[in-house]
């Protein structure tokens, strides 16, 4: 039986239920929310809401976005031609963050990881495909994480896109191997893209 009352494990259970947080960190962070004025309470129960239906994902490279397409698949002035793929939205972050990159890109939804579940079928590869003569792609850098997921990732694509005739390149290292890239500093994640090479299928 749980020692705390029915709304306050609720809380605890769906804070669990996040990735990262642990049942201590749940207790925690439920117990500083109930510490919150009501107004606080209010306004971050109302930005989650509003996220969840305000944000959708852009329909072309699957960036988070308030419309159809997000405000890079816009932008006239990047390059069309060169596409930059990462795993996640954050990772898309961290890239323009080094000011290095003008081109698009494309978000996979994650990483080949056999142990998860999930296979290149879960990830949007189908879509980035697709996306390769309608815009005239001819180079795709491959920006997963330096990890093994991502380096599992990295070279699956590569083996699919080299036969197509796409110039593949990989960010290279500098990067931590085992890191993520949302942690990575803008110097370093700016000289992995200037020293990305080209991959062998």
């Amino acid at each position: 039986m749980s020692a705390y009352a029915g709304p306050v494990q609720d809380l605890i259970d769906e804070l669990g239920r996040l990735p990262g947080i642990g049942p201590k960190s749940a207790q925690r962070i439920a117990f500083h929310l109930l510490k919150l004025s009501r107004e606080d309470a209010a306004r971050l129960a109302r930005a989650i809401t509003e996220a969840k239906e305000r944000i959708s994902w852009c329909t072309r490279c699957f960036n988070v976005s308030e419309s159809e397409l997000c405000n890079i698949c816009t932008d006239e002035r990047r390059d069309a031609t060169v596409v930059c793929v990462v795993e996640e939205p954050r990772d898309l972050v961290a890239v323009e963050r080094t000011n290095e990159f003008r081109g698009r890109y494309h978000v996979l939804g994650g990483a080949i990881s056999p142990i998860d579940g999930v296979g290149p079928d879960q990830l949007r590869v189908k879509e980035l495909l697709a996306r390769l003569d309608p815009e005239g792609i001819t180079e795709v850098i491959l920006c997963t994480n330096p990890n093994i997921e991502g380096e599992t990732t990295a070279m699956y694509l590569a083996r699919l896109l080299k036969p197509l005739g796409i110039t593949v390149t990989r960010i290279a290292s500098g990067l931590p191997v085992g890191g993520d890239l949302e942690y990575a500093d803008e110097l370093t994640l700016g000289r992995a893209l200037e020293g990305r090479r080209e991959l062998d299928a």
